[in-house]
């Protein structure tokens, strides 16, 4: 069977979802349109250097299993010297790659997803899953069913969840970390968003969770967004330019970001935009992308500040 490139289905998706809800798919910004009560800030020389760590990381998730395993995954491995990898699994097909590893200079345990690369047709099909069901209980405790997220991502979170904690808290207990990163790239960058909620959710308190996150559609419903944003409040989605996957799943269809989008405006150049979904200031995303047919796809694969993260960049 022909591999399905997830970019051209979401994008596919995302327009037909605008097209069936409104009656004028070039006005997607305006559907849940509200002032924002921030403003838009311009992100430091400094800011954007700190990215370049975690846009690392979720490059590396993108590489093969046993070069990222000995952490000799090429530049992306290079660039972070120290990282020790302690899990790997997935295989790239039925289930992301994904890895778990100790970053000394930070203290902190790292989780990366692999995002969707399109030679791998099942993970794509996780992708084309739009529809919304419940978190899980077991998975989320205490969670209300008032709360909706897509259920492929959903589904794809719980196949590696449980194992992804157990080494989380191993690390924590052996090596005293006191923070978990999660990171992730499109389709990845779900699954770190899933995790950064769930790692919240099922750690001590003491444990400081931080999620950025790449290229990142969109999770959940308003109410998830909301509940996230109580509980993971040092969270980063960062798009770069055009990227038409930030604005899928459409918000016709009741999806939203939670806080924190970084906008990449231009080289050397982002915005920090203010609220869930900012569909206000001309600088983010939405203003910048309307619909898909305004979108650029070769902007999903960056550069995220002078890095591309995708396969074909694990050298």
């Amino acid at each position: 069977m022909q591999a399905l490139s997830v970019v051209p289905v979401l994008a596919l998706l995302c327009s037909l979802a605008v097209a069936i809800a409104v009656p004028n798919p070039s006005l997607d910004a305006p559907i849940l349109a509200k002032k924002s009560a921030d403003t838009v800030t311009q992100l430091s020389a400094s800011a954007l250097a700190a990215l370049a760590p975690y846009t690392q990381f979720a490059r590396a998730a993108y590489c093969d299993s046993s070069k990222v395993t000995g952490w000799a995954c090429g530049d992306a491995c290079n660039a972070v010297p120290g990282f020790q990898v302690t899990l790997t699994g997935g295989d790239g097909d039925a289930t992301q790659l994904y890895y778990v590893g100790y970053w000394p200079a930070q203290n902190a345990v790292v989780v990366a997803h692999e995002g969707t690369d399109p030679t791998q047709f099942l993970a794509d099909l996780t992708d084309v899953e739009i529809a919304m069901s419940n978190l899980s209980p077991t998975l989320f405790p205490g969670i209300s069913s008032s709360i909706f997220a897509h259920s492929g991502f959903l589904d794809e979170h719980a196949l590696t969840a449980p194992a992804i904690l157990t080494e989380t808290k191993r690390l924590i207990s052996t090596e005293g970390a006191t923070s978990v990163i999660l990171v992730g790239h499109s389709l990845g960058g779900a699954l770190a968003e899933l995790d950064a909620l769930f790692m919240t959710m099922n750690l001590p308190s003491n444990i400081h969770v931080k999620g950025v996150t790449y290229g990142t559609p969109r999770v959940g419903d308003p109410a998830f967004a909301t509940f996230f944003d109580s509980k993971v409040p040092d969270f980063e989605h960062i798009n770069h330019e055009s990227d038409p996957i930030p604005i899928c799943p459409g918000r016709a269809l009741g999806f939203a970001h939670p806080h924190g989008e970084i906008h990449i405006v231009s080289d050397n150049d982002a915005v920090s935009c203010p609220g869930d979904d900012d569909a206000v200031d001309s600088q983010c995303t939405i203003a910048t992308v309307p619909n898909v047919f305004d979108g650029d796809i070769l902007d999903h694969l960056g550069p995220y500040q002078g890095i591309y993260i995708g396969t074909i960049f694990c050298t």
